[in-house]
């Protein structure tokens, strides 16, 4: 169905971008720059530069990044890994494709990993923690590291929903042994297809996740040193992406604003609980504007007659789908998340006049309710 209020519009973006978009690609097909060309190098050293790293490694998936981020912390068969059950499943499935065993634990008020959890679910076999930073806020990175730093541990950012956002200064993906992320086209940076990226000051880390995206091999010498996996990212993306990358910084400024309007229409709502949080240390991206209530489904329902778009991240806890084989873990914050979230328009498209139609509806709904 057409949404009078979008929950993206990729039309509406392009079209803002077209001149310098066709461009981009345009130079790379008119030079045969197809693959592992200057384009991917140029947009690795601007993300490099953004995040506050020495290196990016452009890869195909945010899947990818977290898979060989954790390959290259050494983790492996026999180790266990400590991330947030409140999480997409592909943080716990790079996880699983490494051998090792993830450890899921419970969410604080503001969605992301209780670091107040962490220390009790280290065991001998702990080889890792991976915090995820969701729906554009930074964990609390300095307590983290802090355990990391005690236990000998390995830390790697899950930063997939928060490019740009930092903690303390610092910016997601460039705190631990490796930022991982993702540019699936909805993400703050999205290209036109999926791709994701590994940040790091580690040269080893960055060397080893480069010759695994391309099967194993040095480009330049020929020599296989490893088996690796075809996980480069496309060079056309490379190119979309640096364009976009330029104009990330206004967009993050936008879409602060819109959840400013957002906490301005709807913080009466005594229903509905806002994700506003303490910003003395963060400063927030809002990747989505993620709010909760007790009558989320029919909320939903009640929004998408009315023309509003909305999402759920995630319905369903990753447990419960029982083909991924994974242990129910005690996490009640988690549970209560997934059957109370709902994620309203966002993005750089999203109008004034598109929170003040969302904001009417919230109030037209709430004023019917007990």
């Amino acid at each position: 169905m057409a949404y009078q209020v979008p929950f993206i519009d990729p039309r509406s973006h392009y079209a803002k971008l077209k001149p310098e978009i066709d461009a981009a690609i345009t130079g790379c097909l008119a030079n045969g720059d197809l693959v592992n060309r200057h384009q991917l190098k140029d947009f690795e050293r601007h993300l490099a530069e953004f995040v506050g790293v020495k290196y990016a490694v452009g890869v195909n998936s945010g899947y990818h990044a977290l898979f060989f981020a954790l390959l290259g912390a050494g983790v492996g068969p026999g180790h266990e890994v400590i991330t947030v059950a409140h999480t997409f499943v592909a943080t716990v499935s790079a996880i699983v494709h490494c051998g090792a065993h993830p450890v899921l634990i419970d969410v604080g008020a503001d969605h992301n990993m209780d670091a107040g959890l962490i220390e009790r679910a280290i065991t001998p076999k702990t080889k890792a923690l991976l915090p995820v930073h969701l729906n554009g806020r930074v964990c609390e990175m300095d307590r983290i590291l802090a355990i990391a730093d005690k236990r000998g541990l390995a830390v790697i950012e899950d930063a997939a929903q928060a490019l740009g956002a930092t903690y303390d200064g610092k910016r997601a993906g460039s705190q631990g042994r490796a930022g991982c992320f993702s540019f699936y086209p909805f993400k703050v940076l999205g290209g036109f297809g999926d791709g994701g990226a590994i940040t790091t000051n580690d040269p080893g880390l960055a060397r080893m996740a480069t010759l695994l995206r391309y099967n194993g091999e040095d480009r330049e010498t020929g020599e296989y040193h490893y088996h690796g996996q075809t996980a480069l990212l496309d060079n056309v993306q490379a190119a979309v992406l640096d364009v976009k990358l330029r104009h990330l910084p206004e967009w993050i400024i936008h879409r602060r604003r819109m959840a400013d309007l957002y906490r301005q229409g709807l913080s009466g709502i005594r229903q509905l609980r806002l994700p506003h949080f303490d910003q003395t240390r963060h400063h927030d991206i809002y990747q989505n504007y993620v709010v909760r209530t007790d009558v989320r489904d029919r909320l939903r329902a009640y929004l998408k007659e009315q023309g509003v778009e909305t999402l759920v991240h995630w319905p369903k806890p990753m447990w419960e789908h029982s083909g991924l084989g994974l242990a129910t873990p005690a996490v009640p914050k988690t549970t209560a998340l997934c059957r109370e979230v709902l994620s309203l328009p966002m993005s750089a498209e999203t109008t004034d006049d598109h929170v003040a139609t969302t904001v009417a509806c919230l109030q037209s709904f709430f004023s019917t309710q007990p």
